[in-house]
């Protein structure tokens, strides 16, 4: 069985009772609202993979102001001519501020549309689960930074 380890930086970025998320496009086409954020690239800091990641898909520039927490995900996957995998997630997940650039779109990366929605709203929003658990962790700010929605395992 392969095994594959990805460590990822997201931010949660609120202002003015609205938060700023990017519109993911899976490989079949679908979309779904994400935090802003992605893979750390080898020997990159989180803090700055979290602010360039940003940036790659808002056009904004940030600043981390808290370390949230890290959420930890598995998944299994099957692939007819590569075998059984299993697939480990680490996602840190930060507060952050916007700084400076201006609000845009994406273009040739994993997100099609960078908006800001209000919190309200999000509960409607076709997501993925990395928002809830963003928001839990943003406004519960637990000590261990470990989101009560995390730790499930699809295997």
């Amino acid at each position: 069985m392969k095994q594959q380890l990805r460590v990822a930086a997201y931010a949660v970025c609120v202002r003015d009772d609205e938060i700023l998320l990017a519109r993911w496009v899976a490989k079949d086409g679908a979309k779904r609202w994400t935090l802003p954020g992605g893979g750390m690239d080898h020997g990159e800091d989180p803090v700055h993979t979290v602010v360039r990641e940003v940036e790659e898909e808002t056009g904004y520039l940030t600043e981390p102001t808290a370390l949230l927490g890290v959420d930890s995900i598995r998944r299994a996957w099957h692939h007819k001519i590569g075998g059984h995998g299993d697939w480990h997630g680490l996602r840190i997940i930060y507060e952050a501020q916007v700084t400076g650039g201006v609000l845009r779109n994406e273009t040739g990366g994993s997100t099609d549309l960078a908006a800001w929605h209000p919190l309200d709203a999000v509960p409607s929003l076709a997501r993925v689960e990395l928002v809830d658990i963003g928001l839990d962790l943003w406004r519960e700010r637990p000590p261990v930074g470990r989101s009560r929605l995390t730790g499930r395992t699809n295997l």
